[in-house]
């Protein structure tokens, strides 16, 4: 009934230890019952030629493990990396406890408050604002897009609604309609959010800036006409033919 592996790293034996509530012990003989973790299974199997070894239905487990498999090493990173944010976007709506919901609401109800808000403004000030709710729009014109919509139609719609004080009327990529986010399930992290605008807007600071510079700076001047020796025609040397 004991089950012994050995060249184990590490960093598995302490996560081994996290999900089985066990304690790692050094010396054999120390070892006490208290020492011991719980699983119902510990079982190896081979996954694509290689031997792994299985440990489920442990008690409360603080880790836990994820089998990634695929067709191509290009598909598992894809997968990995989707995993990871998937995971990473989880933990944070943990942390700062705070959503907004999904499918495009919260740009859409952003741009339209930003469009009142541009009507009391004059000046460069009003364009600068109207452009970056329209920037805003491209969220849900892209979600509309890339679920087979037609983008002026869906955002003319969710406009609709949301003038009618729907504040989390979003689209719903699957049927094509637009449903309240929020009681669809529909949510997002709000520091996603936040982090994804305040990223897009200084890259657009960073360009403009840079606009600028280029626009100001101007290259080295050519020689002037008094400057060339007399009696030399621009572009070569007297009696030089030209090829």
């Amino acid at each position: 009934g004991i089950f012994a592996v050995r060249r184990v790293k590490k960093s598995d034996m302490q996560k081994l230890a996290r999900a089985t509530s066990a304690k790692l012990v050094t010396n054999v003989d120390e070892i006490t019952a208290d020492d011991l973790g719980k699983a119902e299974l510990v079982e190896e199997k081979k996954i694509g030629g290689d031997e792994m070894t299985f440990v489920t239905g442990c008690e409360n487990p603080k880790a836990v493990s994820i089998l990634l498999r695929g067709g191509t090493e290009h598909v598992i990173d894809n997968i990995e990396r989707a995993l990871n944010d998937a995971l990473r976007v989880v933990g944070v709506a943990i942390e700062d406890e705070k959503l907004v919901a999904g499918g495009g609401s919260p740009e859409v109800e952003v741009a339209l408050r930003l469009q009142e808000y541009a009507s009391t403004l004059s000046g460069r000030e009003q364009l600068a604002v109207k452009g970056f709710a329209e920037a805003l729009e491209i969220v849900p014109r892209t979600l509309a897009e890339n679920a087979g919509l037609d983008p002026i139609d869906m955002l003319m719609e969710l406009r609709a609604h949301h003038e009618k004080g729907q504040k989390t009327a979003g689209l719903n990529v699957y049927t094509g309609e637009v449903i309240d986010m929020w009681e669809a399930g529909v949510v997002e992290p709000l520091r996603v959010k936040t982090q994804a605008v305040n990223a897009a807007a200084e890259s657009a600071v960073m360009i403009l800036r840079i606009d600028d510079i280029i626009a100001s700076k101007q290259g080295p001047a050519g020689p002037s006409a008094e400057d060339m020796v007399p009696g030399m025609p621009p572009g070569g040397m007297p009696g030089m033919d030209m090829m």
